[in-house]
């Protein structure tokens, strides 16, 4: 059987427990997602700090394993078949952890694909998007004398934040009562946005009454307060 210690990402960034889940990550909005999720569904793991300031993701060591250079990743030594498995992206680390643990994804085929959607319109909207704002807005972008790019992403933003109000009306969680990996998904972005972007009065966050009301009731969970620190203590 494959060892962990078979793995090069392994010789930067030590097992302390080799039998548990490792994670690879930074406390950003798609960083936290994995480490909340783990958090939420009670799996052990070990979090290794993946730092952009000494451009970890770049060292040989994490691009083999993921080769995108981008973070959160994650290492199994219990994968399918019992077999070590690595994997990248946040996306498909929600679903493989659902389905995993059978937590926080349905079962039912309709709420699962609707699950799915959602999860879908975080990872090609509402990060991208808002993470655009976010260089226009908070970093190097905000220099430009051009206001069009900013502005551009200020009226996408405030665009998907409507779809989002809309939808939870009515609604206690992004898929009706249940809460799951596309609250997961979401709501760090959101947070992110108001909070470290400092964008909310650009996209007048005070409009969306339902996305402030899911967002505090998302930020109150104990996984949640657990997991968006995690990362960024891991040593």
């Amino acid at each position: 059987m494959t060892q962990l210690s078979e793995f090069a990402i392994t010789q930067k960034w030590p097992a302390q427990h080799p039998e548990r889940l490792q994670l690879y990550s930074l406390a950003t909005p798609n960083g936290v997602k994995v480490s909340i999720m783990l958090e939420e569904i009670g799996l052990p793991y070990d979090a290794h700090l993946v730092s952009f300031a000494t451009n970890d993701q770049t060292s040989p060591a994490f691009l083999s394993l993921n080769p995108n250079n981008k973070i959160p990743a994650i290492l199994d030594p219990a994968g399918p078949g019992g077999r070590p498995l690595a994997l990248f992206e946040s996306g498909a680390i929600l679903i493989y952890l659902a389905e995993k643990t059978g937590q926080l994804l349905s079962q039912d085929p309709a709420q699962r694909y609707e699950t799915l959607q959602w999860l879908m319109f975080q990872m090609g909207g509402i990060g991208p998007m808002f993470g655009q704002l976010g260089f226009f807005h908070k970093f190097a972008g905000k220099d430009y004398e051009d206001k069009r790019p900013r502005d551009r992403y200020v009226a996408e933003s405030t665009r998907l934040l409507s779809v989002l109000n809309q939808h939870l009306t009515g609604r206690q969680w992004m898929v009706g009562d249940a809460y799951s990996i596309a609250d997961i998904a979401i709501f760090p972005w959101v947070r992110n946005l108001v909070g470290f972007y400092g964008a909310g009065d650009l996209v007048g966050f005070d409009n969306f009454p339902e996305v402030q009301r899911v967002l505090a009731s998302f930020v109150a969970r104990p996984a949640v307060v657990a997991g968006l620190e995690i990362p960024k203590a891991a040593a």
